[in-house]
């Protein structure tokens, strides 16, 4: 579509609005307490160069990159070309975060994740439905990036010895524990009476208890993983965060996790990720 002032100042708009809400679900993500294991407002987690001040300027100094995202994207379709401009715009995401950080890695795998259903939604802002915006971010993500640098992060290297799904099959595969795990039950806790904490606790649960979770393996293997899909399971079968016999459950996973010095940093960018999608379709419904 040929720009004209109108349609550029419609890509503005909507690169805005994505951008402050991309920024807002990692910072309400990072603020969620109590999490297990993660950076909360409580502490630190299981992580020793984290803390919640370093996650939230870690998020604002990504807004810049969602927005370059969103403006790029606006109703462009599909192909290899688009695919390695996002890549090159969430590598200097990704430099821009460190350098924000002082090198240290708060949002490698939520600028993938959050950067990638930002291009969807700007690809396609008609899309109401969280599965379709997911489906439009899948097929970005299965086309090849030429430009990508080989690169052995933790995450990569726990999908190799553990031959195991990470961060790039969980994309290629349309946000599986978003759309199947983390979004149904968030809306299902609300509806339920559960409070907005409560019902991101119980997404977040949701998620771990199928996730592969890289951050984990790789810090504390795979007993590690699963003592943390068990005990997510556990609590979510007591009843939620929301009952006494869930937030006992949630304390026991809390301390298994932290015993393990594991911290489900995947389970998070995809709860920021559902936040993502849960305000960006309801504002549309």
């Amino acid at each position: 579509m040929p720009l004209t002032l109108s349609n550029t100042r419609q890509a503005d708009v909507l690169a805005t609005k994505l951008a402050e809400r991309a920024t807002q679900a990692l910072i309400d993500e990072a603020r969620l307490s109590p999490k297990p294991g993660l950076v909360d407002s409580r502490g630190s987690g299981a992580h020793q160069d984290l803390n919640l001040a370093l996650m939230e300027r870690s998020a604002h100094s990504l807004t810049a990159t969602f927005y370059a995202l969103a403006q790029h994207c606006w109703l462009r379709p599909v192909d290899i070309a688009l695919r390695q401009e996002v890549g090159r715009l969430g590598r200097l995401g990704e430099r821009q975060m460190m350098a924000a950080t002082g090198g240290v890695n708060t949002h490698r795998g939520a600028i993938w994740a959050m950067g990638l259903l930002v291009s969807a939604v700007a690809m396609q802002p008609a899309l109401s439905q969280a599965a379709d915006i997911a489906q439009c971010a899948a097929e970005l993500a299965r086309l090849p990036d030429a430009f990508s640098p080989i690169t052995f992060s933790k995450g990569s290297h726990a999908v190799q010895r553990y031959q195991v799904p990470g961060a790039k099959e969980e994309a290629q595969r349309g946000f599986p524990h978003i759309i199947e795990r983390g979004l149904p039950e968030l809306r299902a806790s609300r509806q339920r009476g559960a409070s907005e904490n409560q019902a991101q606790l119980n997404a977040l649960l949701a998620v771990m208890t199928t996730l592969t979770d890289t951050c984990v393996l790789s810090r504390g293997g795979m007993s590690a993983l699963l003592a943390m899909q068990q005990g997510a399971s556990a609590v979510l079968q007591a009843g939620g965060v929301q009952t006494s016999a869930g937030q006992y459950q949630l304390y026991q996973l809390e301390q298994r996790m932290l015993a393990d010095n594991a911290s489900p940093g995947g389970a998070a960018d995809l709860l920021a990720a559902t936040l993502f999608l849960d305000g960006v379709t309801r504002a549309n419904s």
